[in-house]
């Protein structure tokens, strides 16, 4: 049965750490926005230039240049029976441009991870990118979980940038809990959790609402 998840919730509230439990779950594809653009910027064009700039200001990339990443993904054969989404949509109009992609296909079943601010900048203070992979750690040791690759601290998660990362969270996605929120397939997550109990509690949610 195909399944369609898309993750919300601030920077930190664990959404990469809990996709990776949950693609081995349902066996679909992990649809990180954010390692993508990573990708990106690593291939050294024009537009990679600017979207390293957006990213190390804690900005958001275009409706426009997002949507067309995700849109190139999500034709990919592996989605057939299903996708996890993770860092999009981030605004209303790409969540309108991702309610036209999934005409047709089984409804997109909401999980919004929910996390306090003061809660955001403590995690976010302790978190290291893998040099290698782009891939996210938190408390760990000082090799990648997923490669090996040196962990080194993210550029985007100094204190000043995080806490503009938060207001661009609360004035440009925070509206897409009114967008999705009055949907049947809403799942609202207590981020603050264990991540296994967090994991725990996703799946309880989706299976009820699949």
């Amino acid at each position: 049965m195909e399944l369609n998840l898309v993750m919300l919730g601030p920077p930190g509230a664990g959404k990469g750490t809990q996709a990776r439990q949950l693609r081995r779950k349902w066996n679909i594809p992990h649809i990180s926005t954010g390692a993508m653009l990573r990708d990106a910027v690593q291939a050294g064009t024009p537009l990679a230039r600017q979207v390293a700039v957006i990213m190390e200001s804690g900005g958001l990339i275009s409706d426009e240049v997002i949507t067309r990443v995700v849109i190139e993904r999500l034709s990919h054969p592996d989605t057939k029976s299903g996708f996890l989404l993770d860092g999009y949509p981030r605004t209303i109009p790409q969540a309108e441009s991702l309610d036209r992609m999934v005409v047709g296909r089984a409804p997109l079943v909401i999980i919004d991870i929910v996390l306090s601010e003061a809660e955001v900048v403590r995690r976010l203070a302790s978190r290291m990118v893998c040099a290698e992979c782009g891939a996210n750690a938190i408390g760990e040791g000082p090799a990648c979980h997923d490669c090996g690759g040196p962990l080194v601290p993210r550029a985007d998660d100094r204190e000043l940038i995080v806490l503009n990362r938060l207001k661009v969270y609360r004035e440009q996605t925070e509206p897409l809990i009114s967008y999705y929120g009055s949907r049947p397939t809403y799942c609202r997550i207590d981020g603050a959790r264990l991540p296994d109990d967090v994991t725990a509690d996703i799946i309880k949610a989706v299976e009820r609402h699949r």
